[in-house]
Protein backbone atom coordinates (compact mmCIF):
# COMPACT_ATOMS: atom_id res chain seq x y z
CA UNK A 1 0.00 0.00 0.00
CA UNK A 2 3.02 2.31 -0.02
CA UNK A 3 2.41 5.64 -1.73
CA UNK A 4 5.02 7.94 -3.21
CA UNK A 5 5.01 10.13 -0.12
CA UNK A 6 5.25 8.97 3.46
CA UNK A 7 1.86 8.34 5.03
CA UNK A 8 1.17 9.60 8.53
CA UNK A 9 -1.05 7.20 10.45
CA UNK A 10 -4.22 9.00 11.53
CA UNK A 11 -5.30 8.98 15.14
CA UNK A 12 -7.45 5.93 15.81
CA UNK A 13 -11.17 6.51 15.61
CA UNK A 14 -11.56 3.91 18.34
CA UNK A 15 -10.95 6.62 20.91
CA UNK A 16 -14.33 8.06 19.98
CA UNK A 17 -16.30 4.80 20.28
CA UNK A 18 -19.76 5.52 21.56
CA UNK A 19 -19.61 9.22 20.68
CA UNK A 20 -21.82 8.76 17.64
CA UNK A 21 -22.46 12.44 17.06
CA UNK A 22 -18.74 13.17 16.82
CA UNK A 23 -18.14 10.18 14.55
CA UNK A 24 -20.96 11.15 12.25
CA UNK A 25 -19.64 14.69 12.06
CA UNK A 26 -16.20 13.48 11.04
CA UNK A 27 -17.66 11.17 8.39
CA UNK A 28 -19.95 13.77 6.93
CA UNK A 29 -17.07 16.24 6.82
CA UNK A 30 -14.99 13.76 4.84
CA UNK A 31 -17.85 13.19 2.42
CA UNK A 32 -18.30 16.90 1.91
CA UNK A 33 -14.66 17.68 1.14
CA UNK A 34 -13.83 15.06 -1.48
CA UNK A 35 -15.07 12.75 -4.17
CA UNK A 36 -18.22 12.96 -6.17
CA UNK A 37 -21.25 14.86 -4.93
CA UNK A 38 -23.14 11.65 -4.08
CA UNK A 39 -20.24 10.02 -2.18
CA UNK A 40 -21.99 9.53 1.19
CA UNK A 41 -20.14 7.94 4.10
CA UNK A 42 -21.65 7.14 7.49
CA UNK A 43 -19.47 5.80 10.28
CA UNK A 44 -21.17 3.56 12.83
CA UNK A 45 -20.35 0.92 15.41
CA UNK A 46 -22.79 -2.00 15.43
CA UNK A 47 -25.48 -2.43 16.53
CA UNK A 48 -26.11 1.27 15.82
CA UNK A 49 -27.83 2.16 12.53
CA UNK A 50 -28.94 -1.42 11.72
CA UNK A 51 -30.31 -0.46 8.32
CA UNK A 52 -33.66 -1.21 6.77
CA UNK A 53 -33.93 -4.78 5.42
CA UNK A 54 -36.80 -3.65 3.21
CA UNK A 55 -34.62 -1.05 1.47
CA UNK A 56 -31.75 -2.59 -0.54
CA UNK A 57 -30.00 0.78 -0.62
CA UNK A 58 -29.57 0.74 3.17
CA UNK A 59 -27.10 -1.94 4.38
CA UNK A 60 -28.02 -4.20 7.28
CA UNK A 61 -25.50 -4.02 10.09
CA UNK A 62 -23.38 -7.03 11.06
CA UNK A 63 -23.78 -8.33 14.59
CA UNK A 64 -20.96 -8.65 17.14
CA UNK A 65 -17.89 -10.48 15.77
CA UNK A 66 -16.32 -13.56 17.36
CA UNK A 67 -12.67 -14.63 17.12
CA UNK A 68 -12.03 -17.57 14.78
CA UNK A 69 -8.23 -17.68 15.09
CA UNK A 70 -5.44 -15.61 16.61
CA UNK A 71 -1.65 -15.48 16.64
CA UNK A 72 -1.24 -15.29 12.86
CA UNK A 73 1.88 -13.58 11.46
CA UNK A 74 1.33 -10.99 8.73
CA UNK A 75 -1.56 -12.96 7.17
CA UNK A 76 -2.58 -11.94 3.66
CA UNK A 77 -5.30 -14.16 2.17
CA UNK A 78 -7.90 -16.77 3.15
CA UNK A 79 -9.24 -19.67 1.07
CA UNK A 80 -11.17 -22.83 1.97
CA UNK A 81 -10.51 -26.48 1.17
CA UNK A 82 -13.12 -29.06 2.20
CA UNK A 83 -14.38 -26.53 4.73
CA UNK A 84 -10.95 -25.91 6.29
CA UNK A 85 -9.65 -22.32 6.20
CA UNK A 86 -6.19 -21.93 4.67
CA UNK A 87 -4.24 -18.72 5.29
CA UNK A 88 -1.13 -17.32 3.58
CA UNK A 89 1.42 -15.52 5.77
CA UNK A 90 3.29 -12.95 3.71
CA UNK A 91 6.61 -12.83 5.59
CA UNK A 92 6.92 -16.42 6.87
CA UNK A 93 6.13 -17.99 3.44
CA UNK A 94 3.75 -20.36 5.23
CA UNK A 95 0.34 -21.76 4.37
CA UNK A 96 -1.44 -22.57 7.61
CA UNK A 97 -4.72 -24.36 8.34
CA UNK A 98 -7.17 -23.13 10.98
CA UNK A 99 -8.95 -25.83 12.98
CA UNK A 100 -12.51 -25.67 14.27
CA UNK A 101 -11.10 -24.89 17.73
CA UNK A 102 -8.99 -22.02 16.36
CA UNK A 103 -5.75 -24.00 16.44
CA UNK A 104 -3.31 -23.00 13.68
CA UNK A 105 -1.16 -25.69 12.04
CA UNK A 106 1.46 -25.39 9.31
CA UNK A 107 0.50 -27.00 5.99
CA UNK A 108 3.58 -26.01 3.98
CA UNK A 109 6.32 -23.45 3.46
CA UNK A 110 6.16 -22.22 -0.13
CA UNK A 111 9.52 -22.58 -1.84
CA UNK A 112 10.95 -19.79 -3.99
CA UNK A 113 9.33 -16.86 -2.21
CA UNK A 114 11.72 -13.90 -2.25
CA UNK A 115 10.07 -10.59 -1.47
CA UNK A 116 10.58 -7.49 0.63
CA UNK A 117 8.26 -4.73 1.79
CA UNK A 118 4.83 -5.48 0.33
CA UNK A 119 6.15 -8.52 -1.55
CA UNK A 120 6.18 -12.12 -0.36
CA UNK A 121 3.52 -14.81 -0.10
CA UNK A 122 0.31 -13.04 -1.14
CA UNK A 123 -3.00 -14.27 -2.54
CA UNK A 124 -4.31 -17.83 -2.52
CA UNK A 125 -7.34 -19.51 -4.09
CA UNK A 126 -8.72 -23.07 -4.15
CA UNK A 127 -10.39 -24.89 -7.04
CA UNK A 128 -10.78 -28.58 -7.97
CA UNK A 129 -8.33 -29.94 -5.37
CA UNK A 130 -5.66 -27.37 -6.25
CA UNK A 131 -4.24 -24.55 -4.17
CA UNK A 132 -3.30 -21.54 -6.33
CA UNK A 133 -0.64 -19.21 -4.93
CA UNK A 134 0.57 -15.73 -5.96
CA UNK A 135 4.01 -14.82 -4.61
CA UNK A 136 7.03 -12.60 -5.16
CA UNK A 137 10.17 -14.24 -6.53
CA UNK A 138 12.80 -11.53 -6.85
CA UNK A 139 12.01 -9.25 -9.79
CA UNK A 140 8.81 -11.06 -10.72
CA UNK A 141 5.56 -12.20 -9.18
CA UNK A 142 4.51 -15.73 -10.03
CA UNK A 143 1.32 -17.78 -9.89
CA UNK A 144 1.69 -21.50 -9.22
CA UNK A 145 -0.61 -24.28 -8.11
CA UNK A 146 -0.30 -27.38 -5.94
CA UNK A 147 -2.47 -30.52 -5.84
CA UNK A 148 -4.26 -30.75 -2.48
CA UNK A 149 -4.91 -33.88 -0.44
CA UNK A 150 -6.05 -34.74 3.07
CA UNK A 151 -8.29 -32.66 5.27
CA UNK A 152 -8.14 -30.48 8.35
CA UNK A 153 -4.70 -30.33 9.93
CA UNK A 154 -3.68 -33.18 7.61
CA UNK A 155 -3.97 -31.17 4.40
CA UNK A 156 -0.86 -31.54 2.26
CA UNK A 157 0.46 -30.02 -0.99
CA UNK A 158 1.70 -32.03 -3.96
CA UNK A 159 4.34 -31.06 -6.52
CA UNK A 160 4.30 -27.45 -7.73
CA UNK A 161 2.97 -26.60 -11.20
CA UNK A 162 3.65 -23.27 -12.89
CA UNK A 163 0.62 -21.21 -13.98
CA UNK A 164 2.02 -17.77 -14.89
CA UNK A 165 5.43 -16.08 -14.53
CA UNK A 166 6.68 -12.61 -15.38
CA UNK A 167 4.32 -10.34 -13.45
CA UNK A 168 6.51 -7.35 -12.46
CA UNK A 169 7.51 -7.20 -8.79
CA UNK A 170 8.97 -4.61 -6.45
CA UNK A 171 8.94 -3.80 -2.76
CA UNK A 172 5.66 -1.94 -3.38
CA UNK A 173 2.57 -2.23 -5.60
CA UNK A 174 2.52 -5.96 -6.21
CA UNK A 175 -1.25 -6.39 -6.34
CA UNK A 176 -1.48 -10.05 -5.41
CA UNK A 177 -5.14 -11.07 -5.16
CA UNK A 178 -6.27 -14.15 -7.09
CA UNK A 179 -9.79 -15.53 -7.41
CA UNK A 180 -11.89 -17.67 -9.72
CA UNK A 181 -14.74 -15.93 -11.47
CA UNK A 182 -18.17 -17.41 -12.20
CA UNK A 183 -16.84 -18.24 -15.69
CA UNK A 184 -14.30 -20.67 -14.19
CA UNK A 185 -11.34 -18.48 -15.19
CA UNK A 186 -8.59 -17.40 -12.78
CA UNK A 187 -8.24 -13.64 -12.28
CA UNK A 188 -5.22 -11.90 -10.73
CA UNK A 189 -4.63 -8.31 -9.68
CA UNK A 190 -1.20 -7.03 -10.71
CA UNK A 191 0.17 -3.71 -9.44
CA UNK A 192 2.43 -1.40 -11.41
CA UNK A 193 5.41 -2.46 -9.24
CA UNK A 194 6.28 1.22 -8.62
CA UNK A 195 6.65 1.95 -12.36
CA UNK A 196 3.59 3.92 -13.39
CA UNK A 197 4.20 3.52 -17.13
CA UNK A 198 3.45 -0.21 -16.90
CA UNK A 199 -0.25 0.43 -16.26
CA UNK A 200 -0.78 1.72 -19.84
CA UNK A 201 1.80 -0.56 -21.50
CA UNK A 202 0.06 -3.53 -23.11
CA UNK A 203 3.39 -5.33 -23.36
CA UNK A 204 3.62 -5.44 -19.56
CA UNK A 205 1.54 -7.53 -17.14
CA UNK A 206 1.94 -4.81 -14.49
CA UNK A 207 -0.86 -2.41 -13.58
CA UNK A 208 -3.52 -4.80 -14.90
CA UNK A 209 -6.17 -7.29 -13.94
CA UNK A 210 -5.22 -10.56 -15.63
CA UNK A 211 -7.44 -13.46 -16.76
CA UNK A 212 -6.29 -17.01 -17.49
CA UNK A 213 -7.47 -20.61 -17.60
CA UNK A 214 -6.84 -22.74 -14.49
CA UNK A 215 -3.79 -24.19 -16.27
CA UNK A 216 -2.40 -20.76 -17.15
CA UNK A 217 -3.35 -20.37 -20.83
CA UNK A 218 -4.78 -17.20 -22.37
CA UNK A 219 -8.56 -17.68 -22.82
CA UNK A 220 -9.74 -17.28 -26.41
CA UNK A 221 -12.39 -14.76 -25.36
CA UNK A 222 -10.03 -12.37 -23.56
CA UNK A 223 -10.58 -8.79 -24.78
CA UNK A 224 -7.08 -8.47 -26.30
CA UNK A 225 -6.22 -11.49 -28.49
CA UNK A 226 -3.28 -13.51 -27.18
CA UNK A 227 -2.98 -11.36 -24.04
CA UNK A 228 -3.65 -12.13 -20.37
CA UNK A 229 -4.81 -8.52 -19.90
CA UNK A 230 -8.47 -8.24 -18.91
CA UNK A 231 -8.38 -4.57 -17.87
CA UNK A 232 -5.64 -1.96 -17.63
CA UNK A 233 -4.80 1.40 -16.10
CA UNK A 234 -4.55 0.12 -12.52
CA UNK A 235 -2.10 1.29 -9.86
CA UNK A 236 -2.32 -1.36 -7.15
CA UNK A 237 -5.60 -3.34 -7.14
CA UNK A 238 -5.90 -5.79 -4.25
CA UNK A 239 -9.52 -6.93 -4.13
CA UNK A 240 -11.82 -8.64 -6.64
CA UNK A 241 -15.29 -10.11 -6.24
CA UNK A 242 -18.40 -10.93 -8.28
CA UNK A 243 -22.06 -10.21 -7.62
CA UNK A 244 -24.80 -12.76 -8.24
CA UNK A 245 -25.50 -11.21 -11.66
CA UNK A 246 -21.88 -11.81 -12.71
CA UNK A 247 -20.75 -8.19 -12.38
CA UNK A 248 -17.11 -7.91 -11.32
CA UNK A 249 -15.81 -5.36 -8.83
CA UNK A 250 -12.29 -4.42 -7.71
CA UNK A 251 -10.75 -2.27 -4.99
CA UNK A 252 -7.66 -0.22 -5.77
CA UNK A 253 -5.05 1.82 -3.91
CA UNK A 254 -4.61 5.32 -5.30
CA UNK A 255 -1.53 7.45 -4.79
CA UNK A 256 -1.98 10.48 -2.56
CA UNK A 257 -5.58 11.49 -3.19
CA UNK A 258 -8.17 8.81 -3.99
CA UNK A 259 -8.61 5.10 -3.39
CA UNK A 260 -11.24 3.45 -5.56
CA UNK A 261 -14.04 0.95 -6.00
CA UNK A 262 -14.36 -0.02 -9.67
CA UNK A 263 -16.76 -2.09 -11.69
CA UNK A 264 -14.54 -4.10 -14.01
CA UNK A 265 -15.49 -4.74 -17.63
CA UNK A 266 -13.44 -6.58 -20.24
CA UNK A 267 -10.99 -4.34 -22.05
CA UNK A 268 -11.71 -1.21 -20.02
CA UNK A 269 -8.97 1.29 -19.12
CA UNK A 270 -9.16 2.75 -15.59
CA UNK A 271 -6.80 5.63 -16.24
CA UNK A 272 -3.72 5.25 -14.06
CA UNK A 273 -1.35 7.12 -14.13
CA UNK A 274 -3.14 9.76 -16.24
CA UNK A 275 -6.03 10.07 -13.80
CA UNK A 276 -6.61 9.11 -10.16
CA UNK A 277 -10.16 8.78 -8.89
CA UNK A 278 -13.19 10.29 -10.58
CA UNK A 279 -12.23 12.42 -13.61
CA UNK A 280 -13.72 13.91 -16.77
CA UNK A 281 -11.58 12.11 -19.33
CA UNK A 282 -13.85 10.01 -21.56
CA UNK A 283 -10.98 7.71 -22.48
CA UNK A 284 -11.06 6.14 -19.05
CA UNK A 285 -13.63 4.36 -16.87
CA UNK A 286 -14.43 6.20 -13.64
CA UNK A 287 -14.67 4.46 -10.28
CA UNK A 288 -18.07 3.90 -8.71
CA UNK A 289 -16.81 5.47 -5.52
CA UNK A 290 -13.62 7.03 -4.18
CA UNK A 291 -12.27 7.59 -0.67
CA UNK A 292 -9.49 9.72 0.72
CA UNK A 293 -6.33 7.66 1.13
CA UNK A 294 -6.25 8.37 4.88
CA UNK A 295 -9.58 6.61 5.37
CA UNK A 296 -9.13 3.65 3.06
CA UNK A 297 -6.20 1.66 1.57
CA UNK A 298 -8.69 -0.98 0.38
CA UNK A 299 -7.36 -4.53 0.22
CA UNK A 300 -9.41 -7.75 0.12
CA UNK A 301 -13.10 -7.66 -0.71
CA UNK A 302 -16.12 -9.95 -0.74
CA UNK A 303 -19.74 -9.80 -1.84
CA UNK A 304 -22.48 -11.30 0.29
CA UNK A 305 -26.15 -10.76 -0.40
CA UNK A 306 -26.80 -7.19 -1.46
CA UNK A 307 -23.51 -5.69 -0.22
CA UNK A 308 -19.85 -5.39 -1.12
CA UNK A 309 -17.46 -5.55 1.85
CA UNK A 310 -13.93 -4.13 1.66
CA UNK A 311 -11.14 -4.58 4.24
CA UNK A 312 -9.18 -1.35 4.73
CA UNK A 313 -5.61 -1.12 5.99
CA UNK A 314 -4.76 2.49 6.73
CA UNK A 315 -8.45 3.30 7.23
CA UNK A 316 -8.80 0.48 9.80
CA UNK A 317 -12.40 -0.31 8.99
CA UNK A 318 -14.65 -2.72 7.14
CA UNK A 319 -16.49 -0.76 4.48
CA UNK A 320 -19.94 -1.95 3.38
CA UNK A 321 -21.28 -0.78 0.02
CA UNK A 322 -24.83 -1.55 -1.16
CA UNK A 323 -24.87 -3.00 -4.67
CA UNK A 324 -28.07 -1.08 -5.32
CA UNK A 325 -26.31 2.23 -4.65
CA UNK A 326 -22.54 1.72 -4.99
CA UNK A 327 -21.72 5.43 -4.68
CA UNK A 328 -22.53 5.22 -0.96
CA UNK A 329 -21.01 3.27 1.93
CA UNK A 330 -21.23 2.51 5.63
CA UNK A 331 -18.10 2.02 7.75
CA UNK A 332 -18.11 -0.84 10.26
CA UNK A 333 -15.82 -1.18 13.31
CA UNK A 334 -13.67 1.92 12.65
CA UNK A 335 -10.46 1.61 14.65
CA UNK A 336 -11.64 -1.43 16.63
CA UNK A 337 -9.42 -4.06 15.01
CA UNK A 338 -6.63 -2.00 13.46
CA UNK A 339 -5.53 -2.75 9.90
CA UNK A 340 -7.76 -5.12 7.92
CA UNK A 341 -6.23 -7.11 5.06
CA UNK A 342 -8.90 -9.51 3.83
CA UNK A 343 -12.60 -10.29 4.04
CA UNK A 344 -14.22 -13.48 2.73
CA UNK A 345 -17.48 -15.41 2.93
CA UNK A 346 -17.06 -18.69 4.81
CA UNK A 347 -18.65 -21.96 3.61
CA UNK A 348 -21.34 -21.41 6.26
CA UNK A 349 -22.20 -18.04 4.74
CA UNK A 350 -20.58 -15.98 7.49
CA UNK A 351 -18.43 -12.95 6.81
CA UNK A 352 -14.83 -13.31 8.01
CA UNK A 353 -12.40 -10.41 8.24
CA UNK A 354 -8.67 -10.69 8.91
CA UNK A 355 -6.46 -8.17 10.67
CA UNK A 356 -2.98 -7.21 9.50
CA UNK A 357 -1.27 -5.49 12.43
CA UNK A 358 1.91 -7.61 12.57
CA UNK A 359 3.19 -6.62 9.12
CA UNK A 360 5.54 -3.94 10.58
CA UNK A 361 3.12 -1.12 9.72
CA UNK A 362 0.44 -1.70 12.30
CA UNK A 363 0.27 -1.56 16.07
CA UNK A 364 -0.20 -5.18 17.22
CA UNK A 365 -2.79 -5.82 19.90
CA UNK A 366 -3.11 -8.88 22.14
CA UNK A 367 -3.92 -11.89 19.97
CA UNK A 368 -2.97 -10.23 16.67
CA UNK A 369 -3.19 -11.09 13.97
CA UNK A 370 -6.72 -12.46 14.06
CA UNK A 371 -9.61 -13.71 11.99
CA UNK A 372 -13.02 -12.68 13.27
CA UNK A 373 -16.40 -13.94 12.15
CA UNK A 374 -19.37 -11.60 11.62
CA UNK A 375 -22.83 -13.24 11.50
CA UNK A 376 -25.08 -10.92 9.51
CA UNK A 377 -28.66 -10.16 10.47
Amino acid sequence: MTRTTAAVRPASLAAHGGKLAFTLAVALGLAACGGSSDDTVVVVNPPANPGNPGNPGTPTAPTAPTVVASGLRAPWSIAFYKGTPLVSERDTDRIVAVGSNGAVSEVAVIAGVNGSGEGGLLGIAVRDDYLYVYFTAGSQNRIVRYPLSGDGAGIRLGAVQSVLNGIPAASTHNGGRIAFGPDGMLYATAGDAANTARAQDMASLGGKILRMTPEGAVPRDNPFPGSYVYSLGHRNPQGIAWAADGAMYASEFGQNTWDELNRITAGANYGWPVVEGIATDSRYTNPLQQWSTSTASPSGMAIRGSSIYIANLRGERLRQIPLAKPSTSVDRYPGEYGRLRDVVVSPEGLLWMMTNNTDSRGEPRPGDDRIVSIPLQ
